[in-house]
């Protein structure tokens, strides 16, 4: 096999058809003599989805679809298709159209040039809100600097990755996933190729802000320990500023004696004292709930159903 395309499928009815068609005609035109599969990944979806994708499979060989017990999140989605890939090359590559299958080609010509990875990297943003680019940018350029991995900003999982990169992958077995930090991490030849993004093309986005949050979360905990270095120094630091607001209190009592109980400023350090350590406690509960995760090592998914295999499993 050549390439493996996996894209991840949640309430996508509206585009998996029109994904399909050009999917298959832009990779009609590659020169591909291994031939190439489609791995569509139904992540939970409630809506005509997954009836669409056996509809494909029934008609076309090249379509293979997973449906997932539950919704396991669309980076466990894109890594249960990592695992079923055969391709020499895989592409991740989202149903929402945004992203053109029309670029597919020059991802992979890139590829070919002696690369492991190729990204597709945003020049523009159409259809989304100011709100949205502005803490996209945001967050990638924060956790760059967070981070000591070369996370390249401006991209999402948009792809193409060699079989080694795949393979490595699959030797990460974390529950919190964050694979363009992942793939950042393995190193290897990377190498972009600019686009401008289009609006979705139908329904709506799974991504809501709360979602965007946590994965947000999972980036920086997976690769940065800047924020329980921070809870550390404003913790020396508050302790010296309340070392300070004691000497005054002590200076004021018994040498000024201009002292009133119930002095204001007690409720103030107080305060201030423990919303620091609930701010540290609650940063250090972050890490401590994906070291939990990963220990009980449950696995990522669940299949409920394979077009290529005999039973349904694991």
């Amino acid at each position: 096999m050549d390439i493996s395309v996996i894209i991840p499928i949640f309430n996508e009815q509206a585009n998996i058809e029109a994904l399909y068609q050009r999917l298959t005609a832009q990779l009609a035109t590659m020169t591909l003599p291994g031939g190439f599969e489609l791995i569509f990944v139904d992540d939970g979806s409630r809506d005509e989805s997954l009836r669409m994708l056996q509809a494909l499979g029934a008609r076309d060989a090249r379509v293979r679809y997973l449906s997932l017990s539950r919704n396991f999140g669309h980076q466990i989605a894109v890594t249960a298709g990592l695992d079923q890939a055969d391709g020499a090359a895989v592409v991740i590559i989202d149903a929402d159209l945004q992203d053109p299958p029309e670029l597919i080609p020059a991802l992979y010509a890139k590829l070919r040039e002696g690369h492991e990875v190729v990204y597709a990297r945003r020049r523009s943003r159409q259809g989304e809100s100011w709100l949205k680019k502005l803490t996209a940018k945001a967050f990638y350029r924060i956790l760059r600097v967070l981070t000591h991995i070369d996370i390249p900003v401006d991209t999402g999982d948009f792809r193409v990755m060699s079989r080694k990169v795949v393979l490595a992958l699959r030797q990460m077995p974390e529950q919190n996933k964050f694979l363009r930090g992942q793939i950042a991490w393995l190193g290897y030849r990377q190498a972009s190729v600019e686009y401008d993004r289009a609006e979705r093309a139908g329904g709506t986005t799974g991504y809501t802000y709360s979602k965007m949050l946590r994965f947000a979360l999972d980036g920086i905990t997976a690769f940065s320990d800047v924020p329980l270095k921070a809870a550390t120094i404003s913790g020396f630091a508050v302790s010296g500023v309340a070392f300070l607001v004691m000497l005054y209190t002590l200076y004021t009592r018994f040498v000024t004696r201009h002292y009133e109980p119930g002095w204001p400023s007690l409720m103030v350090s107080i305060l201030f004292l423990g919303g620091v350590q609930l701010i540290a406690v609650g940063v250090i509960g972050e890490y401590l709930a994906r070291l939990g995760a990963n220990v009980r090592r449950r696995p990522l998914y669940l299949i409920a159903e394979d077009n290529r295999a005999a039973t349904p499993g694991l």
